[in-house]
């Protein structure tokens, strides 16, 4: 079983574009950071692929954003996490925020840790969880959250078997938008 859970999540990697980059200074493969961060935040690594795909960072790069902060990294962890982050790792801000841009596998840890907050914030509702992992504004979250239906959509035919609802689950959380009406 746990092979067969291990070449899903090869097969999602792979399609999703992620699984060719590596964090070469340690030699860890993306795949063993992604599970080893699924593991220690209780949250499916699928749904950590699909974040990243979301996300679209790359190791090294941090994004400017519109209100002044930026973003680092592969999980585009936002500046205003990163004296939580150094707090949660026993490191300094400086350290953390090197990490986190320098670092796959911690970028990738440190983006689980902060789904985790936001799942927890959600007390037992998965997507207002993963939507707080980008905003708490109720349209920024939705907005998101279309953005990962979309990638959910995307990687469909290359999700491992417990995720395959993934879209089913997410459309009727999105606000219903009626038609325009006709004109009479």
């Amino acid at each position: 079983m746990r092979s067969a859970v291990r070449s899903s999540l090869a097969a999602l990697l792979l399609a999703a574009g992620t699984a060719r980059a590596a964090d070469t200074s340690n030699g860890v493969a993306i795949q063993g950071c992604l599970e080893a961060a699924s593991r220690a935040y209780h949250v499916p690594p699928a749904i950590l692929v699909i974040l990243l795909n979301v996300e679209g960072g790359s190791l090294g790069a941090v994004s400017q954003n519109t209100n002044g902060t930026v973003d680092i990294g592969p999980m585009q962890v936002n500046q205003i996490w990163v004296p939580q982050v150094a707090a949660h790792w026993s490191t300094t801000k400086d350290r953390a925020y090197r990490a986190l841009r320098d670092n796959f596998c911690a970028n990738l840890e440190a983006g689980a840790w902060i789904l985790r907050q936001g799942l927890d914030e959600a007390h037992g509702d998965f997507w207002e969880g993963v939507g707080y992992y980008h905003s708490h504004d109720p349209g920024h979250k939705q907005a998101y959250l279309r953005s990962v239906l979309q990638q959910v959509l995307r990687l469909r035919p290359h999700q491992p078997a417990d995720l395959r609802s993934v879209a089913q689950q997410i459309i009727p959380l999105l606000p219903y938008r009626p038609a325009a009406p006709g004109r009479g």
